[in-house]
């Protein structure tokens, strides 16, 4: 299947940190500035192509990440996708839009 003309749109939950990096998934390679999530609607998860899309929470919608990897197999409960924090680097976003 190709990439989409239209914008798509998925319900996440993030994910508790230590789960993420626990043996049974990504096994200690989740760091502080990472987000770990998973899609709302089972076997719902970003696909090939969705790096860099945004991760955006609150009811003023913000950016609060950037997709960054997910499992060869998207619907590979034990290794869900993540994305890089925006929080951890919004001083440098701020500086570099200027």
């Amino acid at each position: 299947r190709g990439l989409s003309p239209t914008l798509q749109e998925l319900e996440v939950t993030v994910l508790d940190a230590r789960m993420c990096n626990n043996s049974r998934f990504w096994d200690g390679d989740i760091a502080p500035t990472m987000i770990c999530f998973q899609g709302r609607h089972r076997g719902s998860a970003p696909a090939k192509g969705d790096s860099g899309s945004p991760l955006v929470c609150g009811k003023r919608p913000a950016v609060a990440g950037v997709m960054s990897f997910s499992s060869p197999d998207a619907t590979d409960p034990f290794k869900p996708p993540v994305a890089t924090s925006t929080v951890k680097y919004k001083k440098w976003i701020q500086k570099t839009l200027r």
